[in-house]
């Protein structure tokens, strides 16, 4: 075997065997193959994919390049979500101690923001003294103690991924459904979970808005979460306007605690008791999804989930009286008050604009050196279909000076319309589908 042999195989649209996907991934890993090759490889499966089988034995390979974490010593279920990214996405903050609190445990492992929308650990990293960094043995005695734990990739889960992931981001080929699955579910069962919940997200502002594409990732990851024997569903959920009414990680982290304190927040209540019913469901602490979303209900209202939340920021090193505190705590330096230029219904607030002012006012970066500003953001008062009159408070801007948020404000332009007429309201969540191994 040789690397451009196989290149040419795949480049061919020919099906490659296990020993030949592992001889080049390993490779690649140990510097025999290089970066062009790799990128020659990965557009070769842009163009032709993978079947199944090679989905199946390049996440394999993933989860082979390195350790696995050894959860035998916790008897509790263990259930994980994963999303595909959206702006104002921030779920996983409520779920991790939501779920928990029902005696399942959460083993969780995410990512920092991608593109235009946010990662989890870049909010939980906005939490003062909070430790995403965990070496394999404090990840599994955090999840022993408390049930929940939710810390960064550490290089000795998946580097094949790790490695191969950040050739992927700047060869333009993130999008390729059989590598998206691999990337997803090797991080996932190398973790140690039973169960997998997946937060598809559709619409302007995900970061795979194709829904033909969304559909046929949803059938990969299932089908793959079977051959792992693991059981796992898909829930298809609307991101074309932000979810929630904050976008920026200290003011998502704010928004998160205001929930699990009892604030209504529609849309952000809806999906997160979704995800967290499907999470009990498959954890097997109820009967149904619905069943699942009552015991949510009920751990939001009885304070539980928050406790939780709580005790899992103490064992990670985070500051308490600050969360406990986080309204009193200061905004950004500078602020702008978007108001709306005539009357009439807030028609639309696309996702994808939102997102890409976030950036520009410091919640992201536009190159992996930037530096976060924890205390950027965007706060709407406004949500789509609301009725707003002229001159009224849409949004405030927060950012560490005026020339971000001047740049801004072109994209909140761009994502905010209004209308005479009152818009249709958007279904928030699209579909919910089984793997054909759940019962």
């Amino acid at each position: 075997m040789n690397a451009v042999e196989i290149i040419k195989l795949k480049r061919d649209n020919k099906k490659l065997s296990e020993k030949q996907l592992q001889y080049f991934i390993e490779g690649f890993i140990k510097g025999k193959i290089t970066d062009y090759q790799m990128s020659a490889f990965l557009m070769a499966i842009y163009f032709n994919g993978l079947d199944e089988e090679e989905t199946f034995n390049i996440t394999k390979i993933f989860i082979d390049s390195g350790k696995k974490l050894n959860l035998s010593s916790i008897k509790k279920p263990k259930v994980d979500k994963h999303s595909t990214g959206g702006v104002g996405d921030k779920t996983s903050l409520i779920l991790a101690p939501l779920v928990a609190s029902c005696g399942i445990a959460v083993p969780m492992i995410s990512g920092r923001g991608l593109g235009h929308t946010g990662g989890t650990l870049d909010k939980l990293s906005s939490i003062p003294g909070f430790n995403i960094n965990l070496t394999p043995k404090e990840f599994i005695k955090i999840l022993n103690k408390i049930g929940c734990v939710m810390a960064g990739q550490t290089y000795e889960l998946c580097p094949a991924d790790k490695l191969i992931y950040q050739l992927r981001d700047v060869t333009a080929t993130v999008d390729i459904i059989p590598l998206m699955t691999a990337s997803i579910m090797s991080k996932k069962i190398a973790e140690g979970t039973n169960a997998i919940v997946f937060d598809i997200k559709t619409g302007s502002g995900a970061n795979l808005s194709d829904t033909k594409k969304n559909y046929k990732l949803i059938k990969s990851l299932l089908n793959i979460s079977k051959r792992f024997k693991k059981k796992a569903i898909a829930v298809i959920t609307d991101m074309n306007q932000p979810l929630g009414y904050k976008v920026g990680n200290l003011l998502e982290v704010e928004e998160c605690i205001e929930l699990m304190l009892g604030k209504n927040i529609p849309d952000l209540y809806e999906i997160t008791s979704t995800l967290a019913g499907c999470m009990i469901f498959l954890g097997k602490k109820a009967k149904t999804i619905n069943e699942g979303k009552e015991i949510a209900k009920e751990k939001i209202i009885n304070g539980t989930a928050y406790k939780k939340f709580i005790e899992m920021v103490k064992v990670q090193g985070g500051d308490v009286k600050f969360i406990k505190n986080i309204n009193k705590q200061k905004r950004a330096k500078e602020k702008h008050y978007y108001t709306a230029n005539k009357t009439g219904y807030l028609e639309k607030v696309d996702a994808l604009n939102i997102g890409l002012a976030g950036i520009e006012l410091g919640c992201g970066r536009k190159i992996i050196t930037d530096k976060i500003d924890f205390h950027a953001g965007i706060e709407f008062n406004k949500k789509e279909g609301d009725f707003v009159k002229k001159g009224e408070i849409i949004c405030t801007l927060y950012s560490s000076n005026r020339s971000k948020i001047d740049k801004a404000i072109g994209y909140i332009d761009k994502a905010i319309k209004l209308d005479n007429n009152k818009p249709r309201k958007n279904q928030i969540i699209k579909n919910i589908i089984f793997s054909s191994n759940v019962s």
